[in-house]
């Protein structure tokens, strides 16, 4: 039974530390939202995306999250904003702005943030479980 909770807990904390790398990457694609180029022409900051893939821990003989690729969303285009003065405007006047949809950042920010709040709540209750194991074995 404890070998199956600390398998639990394995998983959760896997769930864990997979959903901070998220919640890191999403941090940084708010943080350059509004990052354009430096020069006439150039391409502004491009929002990451993450993936996730299962990795068999054999020693526990479970799947665990792993992060399998941190890379850039190829497919957003990006949009263009007239600001003339702006040193990396095209000649039109035209800046291309990145292709970051905050809506998009803050609703992936609370879907890791829920995922990861359940995690917590199945370590914490897989904690319980033992601890009552150990006080029943206890008397």
């Amino acid at each position: 039974m404890s070998s199956d909770m600390f398998s639990a807990m394995a998983v959760s904390a896997s769930g864990m530390k997979a959903q901070g790398a998220r919640v890191r990457v999403i941090a940084e694609n708010v943080a350059n939202a509004d990052t354009t180029g430096k020069t006439a022409g150039s391409d502004p900051y491009r929002r990451q995306t993450i993936s996730f893939s299962n990795e068999l821990d054999k020693q526990l003989g479970v799947d665990l999250v792993k992060v399998d690729r941190i890379g850039v969303d190829k497919d957003a285009q990006f949009t263009l904003q007239y600001m003339p003065d702006h040193p990396a405007a095209d000649a039109s006047g035209y800046v291309k702005m990145p292709n970051v949809n905050m809506l998009i950042e803050m609703m992936d920010m609370r879907e890791a943030q829920r995922s990861y709040e359940a995690n917590l709540g199945l370590i914490e209750q897989a904690r319980s479980m033992i601890l009552r194991t150990i006080d029943l074995l206890r008397t």
